[in-house]
């Protein structure tokens, strides 16, 4: 049997894909500010990326080239690239899930960990039977009957990354600058059509595609957020509170929170020791508001909190949160000091409101809880 592979298509977008990776890779377009776990993330996925564009070239070289050291970098080759869409796969979703919620959890982590094993298990066995695919006498390539599983496990974990983007983006506006369905369309437009056409070879070249508009949505997301503590900054405040005159019957929960005591941790323990004191007190609201809202850094040690469709309830809920939450940090942190924070806030309802009458309203709520912090503690600032 003959190569069917169209190998100067091949050659020609696997060089186009390796030389956009190396454009985002020399330029730092990987590097997040404030966010170097995604920076990590990004960095080792797009070194995965470029591999896989220059194994994709290197096994399509050697498709119907008899000769043992070509049967071996086939079999090698062909495993590399079923691995690289499994775990790129789920590198993608982890990134989209952390991103939104700052947190995997157990469902997700049991998905991801069924995929990898089921996956894993059937490229070990066509090692030794050709389960997966095979590689026949003349080194041609062929689909196993088991081929199919990882084209329904993409496929999975395709619909999984879409549905819970769309269900997170109800919650949580500020993900207009996180495009999921934009990046995600490429590699599902790449993965079907390589799958109905035998001989052609997109899936390398819609990864890449994906990347790079992953790269470029968290840019241009950066310059929105506070670079300290990794939340939104006062632009997006701006922003969204602007856009609230376009909005009618719809309520936003609106919070606004200081650190009580801050002036006292800088002139006391350092500016720096200030600055972590911030970074986990930002960890704290976007550990408790997560997919349900926007943490924006408004000004120093102040902070707002954006809900959408809550009632008074949930926010009176939230707060108490946020005030065990700091608690707990409290208990384990080790510091010489203990974090404390005035909260006020309420419900706005979209029509007729002034943002900056909102900011006011949150600000002076804030103060009275502050002023009833101080008639019990001494005050430093």
């Amino acid at each position: 049997m003959e190569s069917q592979i169209d190998l100067l298509a091949i050659f020609v977008t696997d060089i186009v894909g390796v030389a956009i990776i190396t454009i985002i890779l020399a330029t730092r377009g990987w590097n997040l500010p404030a966010r170097q776990k995604e920076s990590r993330t990004l960095f080792l996925m797009l070194l995965a990326t470029a591999a896989n564009c220059m194994t994709d070239a290197l096994i399509a070289y050697c498709d119907g080239r008899p000769g043992g050291i070509y049967h071996v970098m086939s079999m090698a080759g062909n495993t590399y690239t079923y691995l690289y869409n499994l775990i790129v796969g789920i590198g993608i979703i982890f990134l989209v899930v952390n991103h939104i919620d700052k947190k995997i959890v157990r469902f997700q982590m049991l998905f991801f960990a069924v995929l990898t094993i089921v996956e894993l298990v059937l490229l070990a066995i066509n090692f030794v039977y050709p389960v997966v695919f095979s590689v026949d006498e003349n080194n041609v390539y062929s689909r196993g009957k088991f081929f199919y599983v990882f084209v329904l496990a993409a496929l999975l974990l395709l619909i999984y990354g879409y549905v819970y983007y769309f269900v997170s983006k109800i919650k949580n506006p500020s993900l207009r600058y996180f495009p999921v369905f934009e990046f995600l369309l490429p590699i599902l437009a790449g993965m079907t059509i390589q799958v109905m056409v035998y001989g052609i070879s997109l899936i390398p070249i819609s990864f890449v595609i994906a990347f790079a508009g992953i790269v470029i949505a968290l840019q241009n997301e950066c310059i929105y957020i506070d670079k300290l503590t990794g939340v939104y900054n006062r632009y997006e405040l701006d922003k969204v509170l602007g856009s609230l005159k376009r909005k009618r019957h719809e309520k936003i929960a609106a919070m606004m929170l200081d650190l009580n005591g801050f002036k006292e941790i800088n002139d006391k323990y350092s500016h720096e020791e200030g600055d972590q004191a911030l970074i986990a007190f930002a960890g704290i609201l976007v550990a408790i508001v997560r997919g349900r809202g926007t943490v924006i850094r408004f000004a120093g040690d102040e902070f707002v909190v954006l809900m959408r469709k809550v009632d008074e309830v949930d926010i009176e809920a939230c707060r108490n949160q946020i005030l065990h939450a700091v608690d707990d940090y409290n208990a384990g942190s080790g510091k010489p000091y203990k974090l404390s924070a005035a909260v006020g806030g309420t419900i706005f309802d979209y029509n007729g409101q002034n943002a900056n009458e909102i900011v006011e309203r949150i600000d002076r709520l804030m103060y009275k809880d502050k002023d009833e912090y101080y008639r019990n503690h001494p005050r430093h600032r």
